[in-house]
Formats: structure tokens, sequence, C-alpha cells
């Protein structure tokens, strides 16, 4: 079983105490209303959780994937939305530590670190989400930069967000398509960006989901990413691993909230003149929802672990993914089926998990896309001698 280190234990423990005092008791009202979460996210930035995997050297935390995986499952335990301001964030933050020129590092770091630069990654299109290298949005050579055209759909952090990584075809004619995208640096702002609209959703509300709109906007040349052209997909893909283990520890905490409040409610509601947790139907539950839970956070510690010691972890990353976010979906559900009516009912959070988790086996790639990888994957790593 995994044990987290001291320091681990000690950053685990204080985002626990947070997310118990500052998140747990206005989730639910804000969750309803559909309200961004301003001072939780400023409390946030004073914890400098936005640096979380930006190096010590640009004012990060410089922690590792297995630290930051911990304390995403804690925010996800008590309000899943509280993770997207960082989440996608954090992705771009790794793409530009990973990719970025030394001016590019020394130019954006620091800000997103301090959580002044809000991140977020403009890669979907509404043609273009699971198939990345069918985008459409085109980066045309202007002067000293380029012209981009096109838009970019369910872009976290696209409201109150200022600084993106954006992916675009800078060679539309190229084969394969993926051998013509380009990433790019973007700041908000400037004429030819449009946030058109916030998309109305199911769950996972509270965050904004925004679409962005291009018509002729610039961007200097040196916010290329590595200085470098057809290298996007590379960078963004990389930047995907990180963000599958974000969801899977997301889902991990989904999952946990669920379980913990099923199995609360099962020792205090009473049928047939005992507890319902004394009664097998719901025990079978109960040792199925805790058992995938476990497996679940050490599929994703394992990714965690792979990541931080520089392997490729495209196989694990989708295991834990995969696992992780179906099982928080799975263990949704029958904690409401634990609740019985009070479930479906808007008074208690577990209706909250229920309509959150779906997010989870779609965003960062889809569950039926994940099963791919991790064939492909395993065909390659056993070959037939």
């Amino acid at each position: 079983m995994f044990k987290p280190d001291k320091l681990q234990q000690r950053i685990v423990d204080s985002i626990r105490e947070f997310v118990e005092r500052e998140v747990i008791p206005v989730a639910s009202r804000l969750e309803q209303q559909d309200e961004y979460p301003h001072e939780i996210v400023e409390r946030m930035k004073d914890l400098g959780l936005f640096g979380c995997n930006v190096p010590e050297e640009f004012g990060g935390l410089g922690l590792s994937y297995s630290t930051y995986a911990m304390i995403v499952e804690e925010l996800s335990r008590g309000w899943m939305s509280t993770v997207g301001p960082i989440g996608t964030h954090s992705v771009i933050c790794d793409i530009i530590s990973r990719f970025g020129t030394e001016e590019q590092k020394r130019e954006f770091l620091p800000g997103l670190a301090a959580g002044e630069r809000r991140g977020g990654l403009a890669l979907s299109e509404a043609d273009a989400g699971t198939d990345v290298q069918r985008i459409s949005t085109v980066a045309v050579r202007s002067g000293d930069g380029y012209l981009i055209n096109g838009s970019k759909m369910w872009i976290t952090n696209g409201r109150y967000g200022n600084t993106y990584v954006l992916a675009a075809k800078t060679d539309p004619k190229a084969d394969p398509p993926y051998k013509g995208i380009s990433a790019f640096i973007i700041e908000k702002g400037g004429e030819g960006f449009k946030v058109a609209r916030d998309i109305d959703k199911l769950g996972y509300r509270g965050v904004e989901t925004c679409e962005l709109y291009f018509d002729n906007f610039y961007v200097p040349a040196r916010n290329l990413i590595g200085g470098v052209e057809g290298q996007g997909f590379k960078h963004v893909m990389t930047g995907l691993e990180s963000e599958r283990i974000n969801v899977a520890a997301r889902g991990v905490g989904l999952a946990r909230a669920a379980f913990e409040d099923g199995i609360h409610y099962a020792q205090q509601r009473r049928t047939f003149g005992k507890p319902i947790c004394e009664h097998q139907t719901i025990q079978i539950m109960l040792a199925e929802m805790g058992t995938r839970i476990e497996a679940a956070r050490l599929l994703v510690y394992s990714a965690a672990e792979k990541k931080d010691n520089g392997e490729r972890c495209d196989v694990e990353a989708g295991m834990a993914k995969l696992f992780a976010t179906d099982t928080a979906q799975d263990v949704a559900l029958l904690s409401l089926k634990i609740h019985g009516g009070a479930g479906y009912s808007k008074d208690l959070p577990v209706e909250r998990y229920y309509r959150d988790a779906p997010l989870l086996t779609i965003g960062g790639g889809t569950n039926e896309l994940q099963r791919l990888i991790i064939a492909r994957g395993l065909i390659a790593r056993y070959p037939v001698k």
C-alpha cells in the first residue's frame, strides 16, 4: 500500500483542513447557484496551489506529480469544481516548463506560479475533441508573428483566465496531419480574441467553461512554444499525460466523497429495526465501493510515480484515468442508491457527485479513447517473438 512521506502528509493534511473549513461548507450553495468560487480561488493562490508543478527557480512549489495527485484528490473530495481553476492551468505550466524556451519560462512561469496569470488549454473544437489532429484553427505567419483564426470549445478558465496554450495548424496540408500542429502561448486581450459564451453544464458548475473565437488574432513569434513549428502535437500529448493523472485523482476524490457519505448514511438510516449497513445488499455495495476506490488510488500513484521518474506513462495514465473515473461514476450511483429518495433531492451533496462524475469519463480524452491507448500500448510492450 502506498504511504506518503512526512512532507507529503503535511501537505495533504493542510489541504484537507482547508477543504473541511473553507470548501465543504459553501460548496452546495455555490454549485446550485453556478457561482464562481472567487474567495476559494484567492485562498488557493495564497496556498501556492497555482504553482504546484512550476519549478522553484520560477517561483513555484516544484512538487512531484504524486504529491500533486494527493492535493487534487483532497480538493475534489470537497468539491470537484475547485480543481478546475488549477487543473488545465497546471497542464500548461507543465508544457511550458518542459518545452518552452528559457525566455518563455522566465516571462510566463512566475506569473502562472503566483496565480496572477490564470491558465487554460485551448485545444478542443466543435469538430475536434478526441481526434486532436483534426483541429481546424490555423496560425498563418504574418511579419514578426502569426494570425490565429478559428474557435475553441470547452475552455476551462476561459472567462477568468488570461493565459493559454493554444494548438493551431501552421501547416494545414501536412501528412500525417499532426505534423502540421504548433502550440502557442497566447494572452487574453487584443483585437480578434473573443470569449463567445459560457457553456451551461449538467455538472461541474461554478467553474466557467467557455467557447473562444479568434479572428486574425495576432500572436508574436516569440510565443511559439520551443520556437519551432510542427511540435505542438507532442507538446499537447505530453501535457495530456499529466491532465489524465489529474482527472484520475479527481475521480478518486469524488468517489471518496460519495463513499464516505454513503457509509455514514448507511450507519444512521434504519429499516426493519436495524441500520441499513447491516443488510447484506448494502454491505455488498459498500465492499465494492471501498475496494474499487483503493485500487483506483494505487493506479493513480503508479502513473504519477512513472511521470516523476521521467518515464513514458501514457498506458499507466490511461489505465488510471479509465479505472478511477469509471469508479467515480459507479460509486456515485451506488451512494445515491444507498441514500434512497433522500439522495435524489438537492438537500444532500450525493446528487452533485452523480452529476459531476460523468464529466470525468469524458474530459482529458474519453474513456473509450483510453481503452484504445491502453490496448495499443500493451500490444507494443508484448510483441510476438
